[in-house]
């Protein structure tokens, strides 16, 4: 008879126990402890031996700690003759380096693809992933849902008027902020901008009429803020009245929460819960989270009854 189980690392515990709540599946603890020379050791206590695993772990900082998590729960899953190992990922850590951006460079994306196929993933879920090649880099099944509904429904609620325009804070964005727009029936902008290092970008040029519009930011992640913050202040200066920005992961990494908090012109950052806020960031009324508890619980009860995703992708 078969049976869905659900375990977690510590990644992201409070969105793995609402997902749980909403299934009303059981869950297993993996007993992870964490070696004085920074080992891990994984212990599953009880049987899992032909159970449908989906086990929930994000890749967000300490990425690495939380990388060798979610692979050593994945092996000890394998040896424990788990039937399926699905593998949800709400945020799939170095998923931004995913091509050869210079000479000798690595491709982390698909070694940490190989590195969780080979532990013995038999299936991966994750959400709004950085490149879409990414999923070209599993042997094994790969879905890549998305925020949008979730998005969609708030800026329909509470953001869109006759005065909103999308944003694109790059090009490479342009094709996720047009299919925004035909749900809102909103134009759209992009800002030209130049990368001058890691984590560096300046704006430089907004291409579409902002001038007493309401833009509206649409992103898939924010890092440090700073791409976000000068995008913010481009179109405040030709002329556009409120900013909001969306962001599917919030990874705020230093200086990100301080950079918000004093930013004039972001109004508002929306983003999931599929990293957990610092205190820091929690504390801060800038930053609204919506939770993507009820989309991915959607997405595992699927997985398992073997239904259709399709309309998850949309």
């Amino acid at each position: 008879m078969r049976r869905m189980i659900l375990m977690s690392g510590s990644s992201n515990p409070g969105l793995s126990e609402k997902i749980a709540k909403r299934l009303d599946a059981p869950t297993v603890d993996p007993q992870l402890v964490k070696f004085a020379n920074g080992e891990f050791c994984c212990e599953i206590k009880e049987s899992i031996r032909g159970a449908d695993v989906f086990l929930i772990q994000s890749t967000c900082a300490p990425v690495n700690d939380n990388l060798m998590e979610l692979l050593i729960m994945i092996d000890a899953l394998r040896r424990a003759s788990a039937n399926a190992i699905n593998v949800i990922i709400p945020h799939y850590g170095y998923a931004r380096q995913d091509r050869k951006a210079g000479p000798r460079m690595p491709i982390t994306a698909k070694l940490v693809a190989n590195l969780i196929t080979i532990a013995g993933a038999t299936r991966v879920t994750t959400m709004d992933i950085h490149s879409g090649q990414t999923q070209g880099f599993f042997d094994i099944p790969f879905d890549n849902i998305y925020a949008a509904p979730l998005f969609v429904d708030y800026m329909t609620k509470e953001l869109v008027t006759e005065k909103t325009i999308l944003v694109s804070p790059d090009a490479g964005g342009v094709e996720r902020v047009r299919f925004y727009a035909k749900k809102l029936k909103t134009e759209i902008a992009m800002i030209d901008k130049r990368r001058t290092g890691k984590n560096i970008a300046k704006a430089m040029n907004i291409v579409g009429n902002v001038i007493g519009r309401e833009a509206i930011i649409i992103d898939d992640m924010v890092d440090t803020a700073g791409t976000l913050i000068e995008a913010c202040k481009a179109l405040k200066d030709n002329g556009a009245t409120k900013v909001v920005a969306f962001a599917t992961h919030p990874v705020l990494s230093n200086p990100a929460v301080e950079r918000i908090a004093s930013s004039p012109d972001l109004d508002l950052l929306v983003v999931t819960d599929t990293i957990p806020l610092s205190d820091e960031a929690s504390k801060l009324s800038k930053i609204k989270v919506l939770t993507i508890e009820n989309i991915l619980a959607e997405a595992i009860k699927r997985t398992y009854n073997y239904d259709s995703l399709n309309s998850l992708f949309i």
